[in-house]
């Protein structure tokens, strides 16, 4: 369910879900979207949309996500550090993990760290299966990380080459 938009940007559809409203008539439905956006290079949103019809929610739901993006510093195709995000019982584990590796992670999860730009990670999702908090969750624990430039600001130090 990828797809790149016209903007280049990765645009995955995560959770579909039709909600019905009982009134005097019968059932009304309704629908709600989950949608994951990114432009492959560490940058990623997550936005929840719902409407009367299924492309209207997704519209809504990438419209959220474009505007509530976070930036994630991508080391060599994977993270920099082990992180864990939390969010209501959601609990996800986040590890950087070697070259060729690949994306080890379940749906919601998986969803964020393609259209992140991260093609090397562990990834465990703890707690709950609930799409919406595991992925919020994921972008939790995202936002947590800081970038080697951040901490060396932080901590008044200049970067230094590693040694080999």
């Amino acid at each position: 369910m990828a797809e790149t938009n016209d903007s280049g940007q990765i645009e995955k559809i995560v959770y579909l879900n039709r909600v019905a409203k009982v009134v005097k008539g019968g059932r009304r439905f309704s629908f709600s979207a989950l949608v994951v956006v990114g432009d492959g290079n560490g940058k990623v949103g997550v936005g929840l949309g719902k409407a009367n019809e299924v492309p209207e929610a997704i519209r809504k739901a990438s419209e959220r996500a474009r505007k509530d993006m976070i930036s994630v510093p991508v080391l060599d195709g994977t993270l920099p550090y082990e992180v864990l995000g939390r969010f209501g019982s959601a609990r996800v584990v986040l590890k950087p993990a070697s070259k060729g590796t690949g994306i080890i992670a379940g749906g919601p999860v998986r969803a964020v760290m393609e259209a992140a730009g991260v093609n090397d990670i562990l990834t465990k999702a703890i707690g709950t299966n609930n799409p919406h908090n595991v992925l919020k969750a994921a972008i939790a624990g995202l936002a947590d990380i800081d970038s080697a430039e951040d901490i060396s600001r932080l901590r008044g130090k200049a970067l230094s080459t590693p040694r080999k």
